[in-house]
């Protein structure tokens, strides 16, 4: 029997066939999912900001792109170790949830962690498969390790697989 793993805010978790895993309110946040396409091992964040050196007192090193993601994908890279397969990511969110548009870093947070995700998967040659970023809504993700497809809920416009 198959369970759905819920990822939170500022988490990870990882997860393998037959089960699925899911994180919900992505705005600003980014949904980063890193998957094996051999053995079907995956991992889904929850980030929430792009540079963990910009915060002083970061206890939660979930919270950020460089910090999150370098420990999901350490932990991915053990779970496949020796099974060979190519490691590829599908992303969502990174919303502007601030109707005005504005230069200022601390607003522009959603573009901020895409190019911070985007950084971190090219820096490690993880191509990106499929996203749904950007934009003016939120969105839910539920990810199938089995398909390889990444299930998207978005407020306002519907459900739709990238």
């Amino acid at each position: 029997m198959s369970e759905l793993i819920r990822v939170g805010m500022a988490d990870y978790k990882l997860c393998r066939p037959p089960d699925r895993i899911s994180t919900l309110g992505l705005g600003s946040c980014m949904g980063v999912v890193i998957y094996n396409d051999q053995t079907r091992w995956c991992g889904l964040a929850h980030i929430m900001m792009p540079d963990s050196k910009k915060i002083s007192q970061n206890e939660n090193r979930m919270k950020f792109v460089d910090t999150c993601l370098a420990d999901m994908y350490k932990e991915l890279l053990q779970h496949c170790r020796g099974n060979g397969g190519h490691y590829y990511a599908k992303i969502a969110g990174g919303a502007r949830m601030f109707s005005h548009h504005s230069q200022n870093e601390l607003l522009n947070i959603g573009e901020n962690n895409l190019k911070a995700v985007c950084d971190f998967l090219e820096e490690h040659h993880i191509p990106i498969q499929a996203e749904d970023v950007g934009r003016d809504f939120g969105r839910t993700i539920v990810f199938d390790p089995e398909q390889c497809k990444l299930h998207v809920s978005a407020v306002g416009i519907g459900e739709y697989v990238i």
